[in-house]
């Protein structure tokens, strides 16, 4: 899967999700660090690759409806986060993503969960 790591992960979630044969693309290599929401999801929706963030804001499906883009993934970690838990939430991403379609959704990540959000069809 192509993926887009917000410029708030670092390098390990980078080898991590490289080890599982996901196509990675950064926010610092493309130059996009302290870009807008907007101008991140914009270019994530414009190179179909799933943003992988740990910013909040894309968590609110009213700010960014999951419908629009092609994936939102938000890694939510505790208050005082480790280093295990930002790994434990990425391995958790990893295979998730092998089990399901993540396309149009949005998932809420944490250790060993995932909540997802899809918006209903309006002819449903």
């Amino acid at each position: 899967m192509k993926l887009k790591l917000d410029e708030n992960l670092g390098q390990v979630a980078l080898a991590v999700f490289c080890q599982h044969g996901h196509e990675m693309s950064t926010v610092p290599e493309q130059g996009l660090s302290s870009a807008s929401d907007r101008t991140l999801i914009e270019t994530c929706r414009a190179q179909q690759r799933c943003l992988v963030t740990l910013d909040l804001d894309f968590a609110n499906p009213l700010l960014f409806r999951p419908s629009d883009y092609a994936r939102i993934a938000v890694l939510r970690l505790p208050s005082e986060p480790s280093h295990d838990d930002l790994i434990d939430a990425v391995v958790t991403l990893v295979a998730a993503l092998r089990a399901k379609n993540i396309k149009g959704k949005l998932w809420i990540v944490q250790r060993g969960r995932i909540r997802e959000y899809q918006e209903e069809r309006a002819d449903a």
